[in-house]
């Protein structure tokens, strides 16, 4: 049984999988229920056949489900033992795996007796165990050697039903599926021969995880890789009169290029989705990295149920489990997702201002779940459904005489007589959709927004915590010994044409300059140039499924606000809740940047407290030089065991990896000291120092205070003189920086504004100047950010969506932590400190045709992410680079005997 998509193999990679998938839902408004309710979800199931999909085996589904309400009378008349009184007990199906068809009774045995005493742990008592009854003759060959076994569990706890008993099973649930483990194979692993890897093309790999659709006193799911018309003859208690219900939320799912599972059939336990969540990435990260603070009255032992979003699972599963935890931590369903999916209100001059207030509030405390999604929801007393911002996933629904709501992906799903139509409708963007069984009545948008507003006086509470740049006070712009400008500029790489094509234009016009599409460069890793560590990455761009925004048109919906602070606990809204410092636009000027770096506790906003971490390391210029002998020494004993003679190159590489390690646990001890703000800063260079790439640095202390659970404890601000374009600041924001202020490239426009360079008009007031780069700097993010469908900085900050090419795989899963590399190899340098050579500094930028050429004949380039054995015999000679004039951010040192200055650039 597949737990998710196939591992990493070759050029395949399960990040690049996406879903086009068909939603729907019947409910009676009066919460009747019957089982014609499921008849008339199975007839819109079976209508959407066409959005789901069957590989060679047609009839193999990627999935198909239902939920529905626990129907407590079935259950009452097929168990052998006695039930408590409806909602006070609670049951699920649990998807046991097997790997083959005499060892299933024997493991799901094993597996039960060990579900049994987690529950017990958790304080609940199972009442039994039911085999549920399914018809195997009418699956496909691939879903019958993947099927788990399924076996059902009725559990109950003491003086609790209903969502109280739903919050102990949760922990219980969460708890199974982390623990217990079933080995595969006698092996431990799936065998290419056997039966389940062939029917997944030698690629399957079966989970060793029990797994529960739902666990739930008032919902159950029925699910699994199935097409529609499977679903209910293949689930033999869905054909049963007795089933009942007054809802039920089905899907048919497309699982475009990936290998369907039983576990990733929708529905999950509260959602059903169309489209993808393309922050995903980071919003797993950042749920991690609150695990630290989450605390609720209403779920003790919370930490029992760690990791709550399950690594490797769709991103339709993650979107689940984190409402599930909003949910049953306090939230109702329809708060937890405007939550999770606010509408647009950053610019909506219109909006009421108890709502506006609501969504400004929460937007300090989460960020948006971001890409084209229509979801539907429900919790088993409501049901509803709501689209993203973009509306890129429109939904109809109708409402019969009789008081039956239908929604679906598309018109036509159910046939309705025309006369008994009493209402028809569509989902609207950022609009929601509400059907509460209780109160027997629709819910319309604007009702329910204006109970959320009213709930809480989010406006005073934001008036009285949230700061501006503006409300801090004033600070002398920070300075550095530093060398002459052009030094500077020349140590991190910059060119004659970037100055007049890439930020002239910025600074004249506030916009970038208008070029032709595509470029005919070779990719970095292929470059017989130096190139910056930024060019070794590319966004990815919109999928199939994916239309990329109009940034322009559509600016209503985009936001360029950003959030720099802590975070507080999830679950206890309050009124330091929203204490943090808001930007208009990510990107600051030097004096922005002085106000957040004089934070001190003292003066200013309560809370908050910056630290300033140096980036720059010692790196030795040559072995005479160097103050760590024996470090040069067994740098030098790594390199002769390697066959290598690049010894310095081999001392750079640790020293940066020292580096990396300093910085990491600078940041553990700024936070623990009470910084709120962290400000990784690479001002000072010089003939002695190097600094770790802006891009690097960002990404290895974001991920470490991930996984370290303390992200949340502090915003973190980069001040880089390596930053000038508009890609090197979406990578930096898609890496975790919450403010970024280039200031070596403000101080080029500054130099070029007052020489009347490039058209640059030197009257131009170089606030002015500063204040056009920030915003060209902004648009060009909103630019990028739409190719992938992505609305606003909050939820691209940490996205990552990039992958690299060229770079070792080994450093970019720990530094870049979940980003595809396809293309394995890469090394990389430090900037160069040839510039400063000369006590007078050299006099010019170079052009392109000036820079740096990788030549062939270099000795093998040493990879600091890669072990000695990994590196042995391995001379990727096309990726070495002489360093004849001052080099960027990526090269190799020249071979022994060339001309260059001894001060040459080294490799890490």
């Amino acid at each position: 049984m597949l737990r998710g998509q196939p591992p990493r193999q070759g050029l395949y990679d399960p990040r690049n999988e996406h879903d086009a998938c068909g939603v729907s839902f019947v409910c009676d408004i009066a919460g009747r229920r019957s089982h014609d309710v499921l008849l008339t979800g199975f007839a819109a199931l079976c209508n959407m056949e066409h959005r789901g999909a069957q590989g060679a085996d047609i009839n193999t589904g990627d999935g198909a489900g239902i939920l529905i309400q626990t129907p407590d009378r079935f259950y009452r008349d097929v168990v052998p033992f006695e039930l408590p009184e409806p909602g006070c007990y609670a049951t699920g199906v649990a998807f046991i795996p097997r790997t083959d068809r005499r060892a299933g009774t024997a493991r799901a045995g094993i597996a039960s007796r060990e579900i049994e005493r987690i529950i017990g742990e958790e304080g609940l008592v199972t009442l039994g165990w039911r085999d549920v009854p399914v018809d195997e003759s009418v699956i496909g060959s691939a879903a019958l050697m993947t099927m788990p076994v399924f076996r059902q569990i009725f559990i109950s706890a003491e003086g609790l039903s209903g969502l109280d008993l739903d919050r102990r099973a949760y922990i219980a649930r969460k708890r199974i599926e982390h623990e217990i483990r079933i080995p595969a194979s006698p092996e431990g692993g799936l065998r290419p021969q056997d039966p389940q890897s062939r029917a997944m093309g030698g690629a399957a790999k079966p989970s060793e995880r029990v797994y529960f659709p739902s666990l739930s006193s008032r919902t159950i799911v029925y699910k699994g890789m199935l097409t529609p018309p499977q679903l209910a003859d293949f689930y033999q208690d869905l054909g049963d009169d007795r089933v009942e219900s007054a809802l039920a939320l089905v899907h048919s799912r497309f699982s475009t290029n990936t290998f369907p599972s039983w576990p990733l059939a929708h529905p999950y336990r509260m959602v059903a989705h169309n489209g993808e969540i393309n922050t995903i990435a980071g919003n797993r990260n950042w749920m991690r990295a609150r695990e630290a603070l989450l605390k609720s009255p209403h779920l003790p032992g919370l930490e029992r149920a760690f990791p709550i979003c399950t690594e490797g699972a769709s991103d339709t599963a993650g979107f689940d489990e984190a409402l599930e935890l909003l949910v049953l931590g306090g939230y109702p369903v329809d708060e937890a997702v405007l939550m999770m999916i606010p509408e647009p209100w950053e610019h909506h001059q219109h909006m009421d201002p108890a709502q506006r207030a609501f969504y400004q509030f929460n937007s300090t405390r989460m960020e948006p779940w971001d890409g084209p999604a229509s979801i539907a929801f429900t919790d088993g007393e409501v049901i509803g459904a709501v689209l993203d911002r973009n509306g890129l996933r429109p939904s109809r629904y109708w409402v019969t005489a009789e008081g039956l709501v239908i929604m679906a992906s598309e018109v036509g799903v159910v046939e309705v007589p025309a006369d008994q139509v009493v209402e028809k409708g569509r989902l609207q963007p950022g609009r929601m959709f509400l059907i509460d069984t209780n109160e027997k009545r629709i819910i319309r948008d604007d009702e329910i927004k204006s109970r959320l507003g009213a709930a809480r006086p989010y406006q005073r509470w934001i008036d009285q915590n949230l700061t501006t740049l503006k409300d801090l006070p004033a600070a002398a712009p920070r300075r550095s010994e530093e060398g002459t400008l052009t030094q500077r500029q020349l140590t991190f790489g910059y060119t004659h044409e970037e100055k007049k094509l890439l930020l002239a234009p910025m600074a004249a016009n506030a916009s970038e300059a208008i070029g032709s599409m595509g470029t005919d460069t070779p990719i970095a890793v292929l470059s017989s140039r130096s190139r910056q560590l930024s060019d070794y990455f590319q966004q990815l761009f919109a999928q199939v499924t994916n239309p990329p925004l109009d940034a322009i048109r559509e600016q209503i919906i985009t936001s360029l606000f950003a959030r720099v602070g802590p975070e507080g606990n999830l679950f206890d809204p309050r009124p330091s809740s929203c204490r943090t410092i808001h930007l208009d636009n990510p990107v600051i000027t030097d004096d922005e940047l002085a106000r957040l770096a004089a934070l001190d506790g003292t003066e200013g906003p309560p809370g908050f407290r910056a630290a300033v971490l140096s980036t720059l390391y010692p790196v030795a210029a040559d072995a005479e030089e160097t103050t760590d002998a024996q470090g040069m020494a067994d740098a030098q004993g790594m390199a002769d065991a390697q066959g290598m003679t690049d010894a310095q190159g081999m001392a750079d590489g640790q020293a940066m990896k020292r580096a990396l390690s300093e910085l990491r646990g600078a940041a553990d001890a700024a936070i623990e000291g009470g910084a709120t703000v962290l400000v990784l800063s690479d001002r000072g260079t010089n003939e002695l120092e190097a600094a770790i790439p802006s891009l690097l640095a960002t990404s290895a202390v974001h991920h470490h205070l991930v996984r370290q659970k303390s992200r949340t404890r502090a915003g973190l601000v980069v001040e880089a003189g390596d930053i000038r374009e508009c890609h090197h600041i979406c990578l930096l924001i898609g890496y975790g920086a919450n403010a970024i202020n280039p200031y070596l490239a403000l101080e080029t426009i500054s130099e070029m504004v007052q020489r009347g360079e490039h058209g640059l008009d030197p009257s131009m007031p170089l606030s002015q100047a500063h204040r056009n780069y920030v915003d060209a700097a902004g648009k060009g993010v909103l630019k990028v950010m739409s190719k992938m469908g992505i609305s606003t900085v909050a939820s691209y900050t940490g996205a990552q969506i990039f992958e690299a090419i060229g770079l070792a795989r080994e450093g970019t899963d720990e530094d870049f932590t979940g980003t595809g590399s396809r293309l394995d190899g890469g090394g990389l340098g430090v900037p160069g400190r040839a510039a400063w050579d000369s006590t007078s500094g050299p006099e010019r930028l170079p052009h392109v045709t000036d820079w740096p050429i990788r030549e062939s004949r270099h000795s093998a380039r040493i990879d600091p992410w890669k072990s000695a054995a990994s590196t042995s015999g391995d001379a990727r000679a096309s990726t070495t680079c002489s360093t004849q004039r001052p080099c960027s951010s990526f090269s190799t040192p020249p071979a022994k005997g060339d001309s260059t200055s001894s001060r040459s650039t080294p490799t890490w």
